[in-house]
């Protein structure tokens, strides 16, 4: 098992995923540190402290605890041609509001000032929203929305399957086995680097966590 207190590969100002529209960013600062197993992180707060995420990387099971909110991603996991970026979200304790958490893909910059990305997220309020962002510009392409699947009869599943399918000419959003929302690739982003973004104060355990490319 690896265990760290995670740090900054840069730390600036990303897509702010609270019940509010997220800000823009900030500033830099410096590298400190390192990430298990090639992980990078960038967190939302460039005041952060170091121990402000933890991540926890064992077999094919992730945990990260957060304090404030970032993405999480390995510069190598490129989500290219026609592809699908699957993972499954299990929320270890409540938070109030709800915080958001998902995957995202067309990543690029993200070490830099002009981050680039389309995230599908989910909250343990049953719904689902979809954005991008491309530098400081931030587009809501679905607002908070319901999804039904993320219901049993004791309330709220705690896990859920998310994916991200990149076949021809679209880029397809599932919560579950329910495609939500499917968009043109050229809207999505170019092809790029797929990863987690993690809201604030959350603590998760992200399983099978895989980028398949299809012939």
């Amino acid at each position: 098992m690896k265990t760290i207190a995670a740090t900054l590969g840069v730390a600036i100002l990303t897509l702010g995923m609270s019940a509010q529209q997220p800000a823009a960013p900030k500033g830099l600062k410096a590298a400190i540190g390192a990430t298990p197993a090639d992980w990078k992180v960038r967190l939302d707060d460039v005041k952060a402290p170091p121990n402000s995420v933890s991540v926890v990387a064992e077999q094919n099971s992730i945990t990260i605890t957060t304090g404030s909110a970032g993405i999480f991603y390995k510069p190598d996991m490129k989500a290219e041609k026609d592809y699908q970026v699957v993972a499954t979200f299990s929320q270890l304790k409540p938070t109030v509001p709800p915080q958001p958490y998902g995957l995202f893909v067309a990543g690029a910059e993200l070490d830099k000032t002009g981050p680039r990305y389309t995230a599908l997220l989910i909250r343990a309020d049953g719904k689902y929203q979809i954005v991008s962002r491309n530098g400081a510009q931030v587009k809501t392409i679905v607002d908070w929305s319901t999804a039904a699947q993320m219901a049993d009869p004791k309330g709220i599943k705690t896990s859920n399957m998310l994916s991200i399918r990149g076949l021809q000419g679209a880029v397809h959003f599932f919560v579950g086995e329910k495609e939500v929302h499917q968009m043109p690739r050229a809207a999505a982003g170019p092809d790029g680097i797929a990863g987690l973004r993690v809201g604030s104060k959350l603590n998760l355990q992200i399983n099978d966590l895989s980028v398949k490319k299809f012939p």
